[in-house]
C-alpha cells in the first residue's frame, strides 16, 4: 500500500496526557486593507547573487488565504517587494534559495517597511540577520524550529504502545487531543525563557489550529488511520461511530473570539474546515443577507464555540466570501456586493473583499469550464490509456491531488496565473482524485480549478499510484501530443519550471 507523505502532517497515534496549558492574548488586532513592503540584502559567499530566490508567505485572514510571493534579487544581492495586508501587523515566513531549509518569521507593519539583512557562511548556513524594525531575534530564528520539534515529536518511553482509538469513546479521542496539545506546549514551549510572551501564546494557537484541522475535524479519515497503524490491517476497513454536531464541542478549547488568531497560518483552513464540514452542515452564504445568514449560523455554532456575539462572526462571514473569491474563483455577483456594503458599509472588511473580488474578475476571464469525467467502470490498468486517448493531438498534463493536500492546492493556486498563458494553445490540464477527497467537498473545489476532472474508485487510485512509483502527492504526469509519458515528478517545482516543459512540448 502506498503511503501518502504530507507537508506538516504529524499524528494523533502519539498523543500523551497531561494539563491543558493556559493562554494569554497579548495582541489587538486591527483589520485594514492596506499594502507594506519588504527589502533586504542577502550576502552568500558561493552563489551568483542574482540567482537568489526570496519566498515569503503572508497571512490574508479577512479574505481567508495565505499568499505566497517571490522575488529574485539583483547582482549586489538586494531585493524590495510590495504586498497587500490585511491587519495592521502581520507575521511573514520567509526562507531563500540559498538555504531554503532555514526558515524566519518577521513582522511587517501597514504603510511601512520591513528590512532584512541575510549574511551567510561559506557552508550556506546563518552567520547573522538583521531586521528593521527591530524584534526578537530568538523569535525570528527559532519559531520554526519551536514548531518542528512539537510536530515531529515522538514518545520513546519503555514499553510505549501504539495507541488503539478507533475502538474508543469521541470522549476519549478528545480528551486526547486536548492532552497532546498540553503535553507538547510543556515540553517545548513553556520553560523556553528566550521566547518572547507574544510567540509563545502564537506558537499554542498555530499548533492546536494545526493539529485540530489535520487531524480532529474529520473523525472517521483519522480513525481509518489508526486503525490501519494500530493493526497493520490495509484490507480491512473498522465500523467507526458516527459523530453528530456536539462532536465539535472541542471549538470551545480556542476562544474564537482572541484576535492573535488572526496572526496565526493555520487560521484560514480551519475556518475553511468550519464552513464546509458536512456535519456542522452550516448554510452557504450565497446570496443571503448577511445579518440572515448569521443568524442561522448562530443557532449552530454559538453552544459550540461558546458565545453567540464578538468579531469571530464578522470574520466568519467574510471568509464565506473569501472561500467562493479564492476556491471557486467565482466573482461576487451585484447582490453579494450589496449585501457587503450594506452590512460593512465603506469598512476595512469591504474595502478588503473587493479588492480580492477585483483579482477574481481578472482570473475568472482565463479559467476553463469545469468538466466531470467517470470512467469508474474503468479496469484499473486501462485507466491512464482512456484518460490520455480523449485528448488526441493535445500536450497533457495531469495532476493528482487529493482536497485534504495543502502542497496540492498551494500549487493549484500558484500555477493559476501561468495556467491562464497555456489557453486556447493545444494542452489539456487534467485533474486526479480518489475517494480520500469528500465527494460533495471535491464537487465545490473543482469550480474554481475549472478544466478536466477524474474521481477515481481507490483500486484505480491504488494501481496508478504503484504503476508510476509515486510514494506522495502532488504529482504529475506529462505527455506529448502522440500519447507518449515525457515526464513525471512529485512536489510541484515552480511555474517556470512546469510552464517550460510544457512549452518545449507544445513547439
Amino acid at each position: 500500500m502506498i503511503k501518502i507523505k504530507l507537508l506538516f502532517v504529524c499524528s494523533l497515534l502519539f498523543f500523551l496526557s497531561c494539563n491543558r496549558a493556559t493562554e494569554i492574548a497579548t495582541d489587538t488586532t486591527n483589520i485594514i486593507a492596506g499594502t507594506s513592503k519588504i527589502t533586504g540584502i542577502i550576502t552568500p559567499i558561493d552563489q551568483n547573487r542574482d540567482s537568489i530566490m526570496v519566498t515569503f508567505n503572508v497571512i490574508h485572514p479577512i479574505s481567508g488565504e495565505n499568499v505566497k510571493h517571490q522575488v529574485l534579487a539583483d547582482q549586489l544581492g538586494k531585493f524590495s517587494i510590495d504586498f497587500d495586508m490585511e491587519t495592521e501587523t502581520s507575521l511573514l515566513w520567509l526562507y531563500t534559495s540559498v538555504n531554503p531549509n532555514k526558515f524566519f518569521f518577521i513582522k511587517s507593519i501597514n504603510n511601512h517597511s520591513t528590512h532584512i539583512d541575510i549574511d551567510y557562511n561559506s557552508n550556506r548556513d546563518i552567520k547573522n540577520v538583521e531586521v528593521t524594525p527591530v524584534m526578537n531575534k530568538y523569535d525570528m530564528m527559532q519559531t520554526m524550529g519551536v514548531l518542528n520539534k512539537m510536530f515531529d515529536y515522538r514518545p520513546d518511553s519503555p514499553g510505549w504502545v501504539y495507541p488503539r482509538l478507533y475502538d474508543k469513546s469521541v470522549d476519549e479521542f478528545l480528551d486526547r487531543a486536548k492532552s497532546t496539545v498540553s503535553h507538547r506546549l510543556a515540553l517545548f514551549v513553556n520553560k523556553d525563557d528566550a521566547l518572547s510572551r507574544e510567540f509563545k501564546d502564537f506558537i499554542a494557537k498555530e499548533y492546536r489550529l494545526y493539529l485540530y484541522t489535520g487531524h480532529v475535524f474529520d473523525y472517521q479519515r483519522e480513525m481509518k488511520l489508526n486503525y490501519r497503524n494500530a493493526t497493520q490491517d490495509t484490507a480491512n476497513t473498522p465500523e467507526i461511530q458516527q459523530i453528530d454536531r456536539s462532536y465539535f464541542r472541542f471549538l470551545k478549547e480556542f476562544n474564537l473570539n482572541d484576535p492573535q488568531y488572526l496572526h496565526t497560518f493555520t487560521f484560514s483552513e480551519f475556518q475553511s474546515l468550519v464552513l464546509q464540514n458536512e456535519v456542522l452542515d452550516l448554510p452557504k452564504i450565497g446570496e443571503n443577507d448577511i445579518p440572515s445568514w448569521l443568524a442561522s449560523v448562530k443557532v449552530i455554532l454559538a453552544d459550540l464555540v461558546g458565545f453567540d456575539e464578538g468579531p469571530y462572526y464578522d470574520i466568519l462571514a467574510a471568509n464565506a466570501y473569501g472561500w467562493q473569491l479564492n476556491e471557486q474563483v467565482e466573482p461576487l455577483t451585484e447582490k453579494q456586493k450589496e449585501h457587503i456594503t450594506h452590512y460593512w458599509k465603506d469598512g476595512k472588511i469591504a474595502k478588503i473583499l473587493f479588492r480580492k473580488n477585483r483579482q477574481v474578475v481578472e482570473l475568472d476571464k482565463v479559467k476553463s469550464p469545469t468538466v466531470v469525467n467517470d470512467i469508474t467502470s474503468v479496469p484499473e490498468d486501462k485507466v491512464m490509456e482512456t484518460i490520455v486517448s480523449k485528448y488526441k493531438d493535445k500536450v497533457v498534463f495531469i495532476d493528482l491531488w487529493a482536497t485534504w493536500c495543502a502542497p496540492c492546492l498551494e500549487a493549484m493556486k500558484q500555477f493559476r496565473g501561468a495556467k491562464g498563458d497555456f489557453k486556447d494553445k493545444d494542452i489539456v490540464f487534467v485533474y486526479i482524485t480518489n475517494g480520500s477527497s469528500p465527494q460533495k467537498l471535491w464537487e465545490e473545489k473543482i469550480k474554481g480549478i475549472g478544466s478536466e476532472h477524474y474521481y477515481l474508485t481507490d483500486a484505480q487510485w491504488t494501481y496508478m499510484m504503484d504503476y508510476f512509483e509515486f510514494e506522495y502527492i502532488p504529482s504529475y504526469l506529462l505527455y506529448n501530443k502522440e500519447g507518449v509519458l515525457m515526464n513525471k515528478f512529485s512536489a510541484f517545482p515552480g511555474n517556470d519550471a512546469v510552464s517550460g516543459m510544457i512549452n518545449d512540448l507544445l513547439k
